[in-house]
């Protein structure tokens, strides 16, 4: 990709029910496969009781933690995965994170929270949170210390929720609409709510930062990691 070209999305990834070994749920939507066709995305409703995945068709196996408004669509970047591939002597394709979008040419460790995001023409997203790693991921990878690598290296990927409905495919141009004028990144929020609790009293200036989360920066209080967190998987 040259360096003048705009960002884009570079896969739109949709999982289906697959037994789940790693987590006293049935199936999980965890392995996630690169579609050709546009995918319509739309607000999936709170995380108890609502649809589930923001993108049409993506399965989520435990409703009762992931999902809903604030983790309607899972973001990583290419750069990323190819990054972790180095790293681990591993391919990785496009949705091997359990990402729904996979983008190139955009920094989703430096997106601000509440920064907005066009997909093609129509769809707008929002950057929410940060993913926080749990058994389910750990167990899809199967690298040992899996969870607290993640964590120490802090490129997390963002979850984002719905502005504007609209179909997501292949090739959209990613246009940055709007950042907030704080400086609380995707990569700095995870770091506060894992190893650095000393930032967490810096998120409460995002104003779209999910009631969850505030409430935990508010008490100063981080994930237990060594609990596996019930936080940002399917």
């Amino acid at each position: 990709m040259s360096s003048d070209q705009a960002p884009y999305v570079l896969s739109v990834n949709v999982g289906g029910p697959k037994p789940n070994p790693h987590k006293d749920t049935d199936s999980t939507g965890i392995d996630k496969l690169p579609v050709s066709e546009a995918v319509e995305v739309r607000a999936p409703g709170p995380k108890h009781g609502g649809l589930g995945s923001g993108v049409v068709g993506d399965f989520i196996g435990d409703r009762r933690h992931h999902g809903g408004d604030d983790q309607a669509v899972y973001a990583y970047a290419r750069e990323d995965l190819d990054w972790w591939e180095r790293q681990l002597g591993r391919t990785f394709r496009s949705g091997s994170f359990g990402e729904n979008l996979t983008s190139t040419g955009l920094d989703v460790t430096g997106a601000r929270i509440g920064e907005r995001w066009r997909i093609g023409s129509t769809l707008v997203l929002e950057v929410s949170v940060p993913r926080i790693p749990c058994s389910t991921f750990a167990g899809w990878l199967s690298e040992r210390g899996w969870i607290k690598t993640f964590v120490r290296t802090a490129i997390p990927g963002a979850y984002l929720r719905v502005v504007t409905p609209g179909p997501m495919r292949a090739g959209d141009e990613v246009t940055v609409l709007e950042r907030p004028d704080h400086d609380v990144t995707v990569g700095l929020t995870f770091r506060a709510v894992t190893l650095e609790p000393e930032l967490l009293p810096r998120l409460l200036v995002a104003d779209a930062l999910p009631a969850e989360l505030r409430e935990r920066a508010a008490r100063r209080q981080t994930f237990d990691l060594d609990d596996a967190p019930e936080a940002a998987d399917t």
